[in-house]
């Protein structure tokens, strides 16, 4: 819930323009991250395919199915569902603090918004090796949405995302997502699979866990690291998992989601 600057640049630069900003009307609540759903389990095809039929058999049955029926929904699937934007955000967001320009629309679908950005690093939330004040000096020890326990989310072991607060641009509300609302993520043919988690400031867009960076290869530094562009972002309405902190989950259900949204 801090006022964000672009991830590339440099500490001091940030450290010149950044206020610490967060929704007033929101709850307060934003190591090496330990999978429980990891990220080889979700390639190729399911046990019992036809790569798994013994010489010989009968594959009369088999060759009736579609060859994808068993393979994850692909960036390049997901990717073909947003090329074109129906805009539902009254306006543009920023990417960073210091960034003039607003250029990123919401778009909607039936089931979905979207939007393409950048990803800055969130650490916010519990106090961990890998997040705290020294590692990140903006670091909030809360975060919008809280644990099934009250507690502030671990942006080092859970991936989510981070969407603005609720403004004149767009309120995600009303949208049909709230925390623990899951969210394809996509980037470099990547996809993975995370929750609303955290809100930041209502002119600004782009942001993920420190956790999520580090799903999707990307540097999960929270003052030197993010990508500065190529992240899209598709929020499933209506999507709500509980308790909003079980990555395995989110994994399940996006999935599902992801393939009815291709037309799978």
């Amino acid at each position: 819930m801090r006022t964000r600057t672009f991830a590339l640049t440099a500490v001091t630069t940030v450290a010149c323009g950044a206020a610490l900003l967060g929704p007033a009307a929101l709850p307060a609540t934003a190591g090496v991250p330990v999978p429980d759903t990891p990220p080889d389990t979700r390639v190729g095809p399911a046990p019992g395919g036809l790569a798994d039929a013994p010489v010989g058999a009968d594959l009369s049955m088999s060759a009736d199915l579609p060859a994808s029926a068993d393979l994850p929904v692909s960036a390049e699937e997901l990717l073909a569902e947003v090329r074109s934007c129906r805009q539902i955000s009254r306006g543009r967001y920023r990417t960073d603090a210091n960034r003039s320009r607003a250029t990123v629309p919401v778009c909607g679908t039936t089931d979905a918004v979207f939007w393409k950005a950048d990803m800055d690093i969130d650490c916010d939330g519990r106090k961990t090796r890998a997040c705290n004040p020294t590692s990140d000096p903006y670091f909030q020890p809360q975060t919008a949405f809280q644990t099934s326990r009250g507690e502030p989310l671990d942006s080092a072991r859970l991936p989510f995302v981070v969407v603005p607060a609720p403004g004149r641009i767009w309120d995600y509300r009303k949208s049909g997502l709230t925390g623990g609302s899951v969210v394809a993520v996509i980037h470099k043919g990547e996809v993975r699979y995370a929750v609303i988690g955290d809100t930041g400031p209502a002119g600004i867009i782009g942001e993920g866990s420190y956790a999520l960076a580090e799903e999707l290869s990307i540097d999960p530094h929270p003052t030197t690291g993010g990508a500065a562009s190529g992240v899209t972002y598709i929020a499933f309405k209506d999507s709500r998992i509980s308790p909003i902190e079980s990555r395995a989950k989110a994994e399940r259900r996006g999935e599902a989601l992801a393939r009815a949204f291709v037309g799978r």
